[in-house]
């Protein structure tokens, strides 16, 4: 995230940007409106120093009377420029950050580009079976209750299933926390201020899933509480980088899914997600970046996952976001990769928003970046299921994950 100051100063680089992103906020509008404002603003300090100096004084009746009405029109322009100020910020707050150089231009995924594949795809002497028809046949997912029970995008976890879960979030946090990061808990609500400090409001509020007669909202992932833990704070060079992981449930309304991954549980209402969050200086933010991938990969790696990573266009890569790589799974029965993680580095645009700063060795005041990267979700179990099928139905489980589930394959109960 940039300040007025630099909108005003580099329109034509927010021109090209905006054009990148589709956004379709008037730049020049923007600036005409914000320096509508700051003439008025101008004017009002110049009339409330006339007041002040007439006041030391000892005025006659005339100037009382002036000053009055002086006091008027003042207040009346005060009102204006609160409403000009209002405008103003409405509309810098949807303007989204500028993208990193190397990022592709394009519309969707579609546009992303592999820039790494690694992992043999498993040949199966048989027809792989997708998630859903393995979770129903060894019972461990089930859809069918779910939606009665709560309606359509939502699933319970049975037997070795919830067993596979709670394994893949203990082995994660283990790796996490010998990576250095602090473990947490994290509340499932936030409120307002938090979900627009974190760039959720307004980019993403269609799939903000709010409570009835309240402020506060159910997290979508808990990226949202653990960036907003240290709002308005201010630290030194020395307490940076700060790194976070929770495990947390995470809610979204989905809304611009009608349609797509109908099949099974791949898209969600509701999912467990393990995070990796990193508030660090702008010079190592790359360094983190990359660091936060390694971790992404070496899950994969360690689960004997076929992967690719791909650096994602600008039509993909979510407003808040400079830069992303996502990290994709291969999925047998769907015959193509799918989204297992996203790594996105927000320079600034996080911390500007929620009045996190730091004091640099010079003593200067800055914002710090944040990193945003999935550790772990659901969708690692269905990737394990998937990769790991066996031809009598059972599923072999990953060595690593053997010590916490206390067994090698999971099989059918009946």
């Amino acid at each position: 995230m940039y300040d007025l100051k630099y909108l005003r100063e580099h329109p034509e680089e927010i021109k090209r940007n905006n054009k990148r992103r589709g956004c379709t906020i008037d730049v020049d509008a923007l600036i005409a409106l914000d320096g509508q404002y700051r003439q008025l603003q101008a004017s009002i300090e110049q009339r409330r120093a006339q007041r002040k100096s007439v006041s030391r004084q000892k005025p006659s009746a005339e100037e009382i009377a002036a000053m009055r009405t002086l006091g008027e029109e003042i207040e009346r322009d005060e009102k204006r420029g609160e409403e000009l100020l209002n405008r103003v910020n409405a509309q810098f707050s949807q303007l989204p950050n500028i993208l990193a150089e190397d990022v592709p231009d394009g519309k969707d995924d579609s546009d992303n580009v592999v820039i790494k594949t690694v992992g043999e795809k498993p040949a199966f002497p048989f027809e792989p079976r997708d998630h859903i028809a393995l979770g129903e046949a060894l019972d461990i997912i089930d859809v069918k209750h779910a939606a009665s029970v709560t309606g359509s995008r939502f699933y319970f976890l049975k037997n070795a299933g919830a067993q596979l879960r709670l394994a893949l979030h203990q082995w994660g946090w283990q790796t996490l926390s010998s990576e250095g990061f602090t473990l947490m808990t994290t509340p499932h609500l936030a409120g307002e201020r938090t979900l627009y400090g974190t760039g959720y409001l307004p980019f993403f509020a269609e799939d903000v899933w709010r409570l009835e007669g309240s402020s506060l909202a159910l997290i979508g992932t808990s990226e949202q509480t653990l960036v907003a833990y240290h709002q308005d704070e201010f630290m030194s060079t020395k307490d940076l980088p700060k790194r976070y992981s929770a495990t947390s449930e995470c809610f979204r309304t989905e809304a611009g899914s009608y349609g797509k991954d109908t099949r099974g549980i791949f898209r969600v209402h509701e999912f467990w997600k393990m995070e990796q969050i990193i508030l660090c200086t702008p010079e190592s933010a790359e360094e983190y970046h990359q660091r936060a991938l390694a971790v992404e990969e070496w899950f994969a790696q360690q689960l004997g996952i076929p992967y690719h990573v791909v650096l994602v266009c600008s039509g993909d890569c979510g407003a808040p976001g400079y830069k992303k790589f996502d990290l994709e799974s291969w999925f047998p029965a769907q015959g193509r990769y799918r989204e297992l993680t996203s790594n996105t580095n927000l320079t600034d645009f996080q911390t500007r928003r929620l009045n996190i700063r730091y004091k640099d060795a010079d003593g200067a005041i800055r914002y710090p970046y944040s990193i945003s990267a999935t550790a772990l979700t659901d969708r690692w179990i269905l990737a394990i299921m998937e990769n790991y099928q066996q031809a009598d139905g059972s599923i072999r489980v990953p060595s690593v994950l053997v010590p916490f589930m206390g067994t090698d394959r999971i099989v059918s109960r009946s």
